[in-house]
């Protein structure tokens, strides 16, 4: 059974930072595609970020380009989020994701829910101006 448990939420004034962890097995964290999602009330569940087996290749949206980063570490098997310059447009619930298989997602797919088959339970970032 593979569990992925977010941490890390919290409030923060607009300009702030903030780190998200995700823990898993060993196994996932190192070797297979892993992502970062995110639901506001009322909307759709959007890509935030995205990292390949290895690490070799991240992938952001648009949205949180040049102030999120997503990177692995292994020794303590957990993918991470940091988000610097938070605005209250990032409010939302954050989840972490990662495929079920250690291969890299299929072409332009990375954004899409459907790429990914365990999700985490969510954490909360709340963005006040």
């Amino acid at each position: 059974q593979v569990r992925l448990v977010e941490s890390g939420g919290g409030s923060v004034q607009a300009g702030g930072s903030l780190r998200l962890s995700c823990a898993s097995s060993e196994f996932i964290i190192s070797e297979n595609s892993m992502a970062w999602f995110r639901q506001a009330p009322g909307k759709e569940r959007e890509a935030v970020a995205a990292i390949s087996p290895g690490g070799s290749i991240t992938l952001y949206s648009d949205s949180v380009k040049g102030r999120f980063t997503i990177s692995r570490d292994i020794p303590n098997k957990m993918l991470n989020l940091e988000m610097d310059g938070l605005k209250p447009d990032d409010t939302a619930a954050y989840y972490c994701a990662a495929m079920a298989q250690p291969l890299r997602w299929p072409a332009d797919q990375w954004r899409e829910p459907s790429t990914y088959d365990y999700w985490g339970q969510g954490t909360q970032v709340t963005v006040s101006s």
